[in-house]
């Protein structure tokens, strides 16, 4: 266990070397992220609608109609887009920086709208697999959940370095998730350790972010100042906003980096072969 907590920390650190040396990676997640809110904002009006046409039926969901299963799934569609569009963006220039190239957010941004066909009938493929679970889990129940829970899983697992085969090759949605899938299988076998291991490291520090701002809030409050109680949540707010950003600019690194070593077998700047053959457990 203390190993794979040291090989983690070992690929975060060299994943944030490149995000150090190429700060506009930030600006990926950060676009992801708004363009999230907007299409959220975006569907909760005919939600609301719906919601108060049927007078609260809608919310049950045993009697939800055919129409309110499409909504989901345009919901899924757009959101999955969106997701996979600047993930491909942050991975093309990943994959420009660890080659050794110059980047910019234009350039990111270029790549992922030459892939725009693509990325759409990805997200396409991930809708229908998303809505699909939630569908099991509404059905089934505790045992819906636990089937979901282990198919979502595979699905990760499978679909791990599709954004970077999009990024780099001009190929389908269908043949960049059989590409995915071929690399993982000759590469490194099933299980992520590194990837494990960075969420990990995230969420322990999202952890202690929340406890500490708990804490300044809570101290704020003491105060009696109002002015001090915006400020403690504004400071907490943004931290959690920042990591979010960082955790999101790394993993995306990280993954180009696992697609540069296995389709070339060159790791790039910032990473050590040794370090990635070790980040996955080879299936036995």
């Amino acid at each position: 266990m203390a190993g794979k907590f040291a090989r983690s920390w070992a690929l975060m650190k060299a994943s944030a070397a490149v995000l150090r040396s190429d700060k506009a990676l930030l600006a990926f997640p950060l676009l992801s992220g708004l363009c999230s809110l907007v299409v959220a904002a975006s569907f909760l009006v005919p939600v609301a609608l719906a919601v108060i046409a049927s007078d609260g039926r809608t919310l049950d969901r045993e009697h939800w109609s055919a129409a309110t299963w499409l909504l989901m799934f345009a919901f899924y569609l757009v959101q999955y887009f969106v997701i996979v569009f600047f993930n491909t963006a942050l991975a093309g220039c990943a994959l420009r920086h660890l080659r050794g190239e110059p980047t910019s957010l234009s350039d990111g941004l270029a790549l992922a709208r030459s892939r725009w066909a693509s990325i759409l009938g990805y997200a396409l493929i991930a809708a229908t697999v998303g809505l699909f679970l939630r569908a099991l889990q509404e059905r089934l129940g505790l045992v819906g959940r636990l089937v979901a829970g282990l198919l979502g899983l595979a699905w990760t697992v499978a679909t791990f370095l599709v954004v970077p085969v999009l990024a780099s090759q001009a190929v389908g949605p269908v043949d960049a998730v059989k590409r995915s899938v071929e690399l993982l299988k000759r590469t490194w076998g099933e299980n992520l350790i590194g990837t494990v291991g960075l969420g990990a490291a995230f969420g322990l520090m999202t952890f202690m972010a929340v406890l500490l701002g708990a804490l300044l809030v809570g101290g704020a409050f003491a105060l009696h100042s109002m002015p001090v109680v915006v400020a403690a949540v504004v400071v907490v707010v943004v931290a959690l906003v920042l990591l979010s950003l960082v955790q999101a600019s790394l993993q995306g690194i990280y993954a180009a980096a696992l697609y540069r070593y296995a389709e070339v077998g060159e790791s790039g700047t910032g990473f050590e072969p040794a370090l990635l053959q070790g980040a996955f457990r080879p299936k036995k």
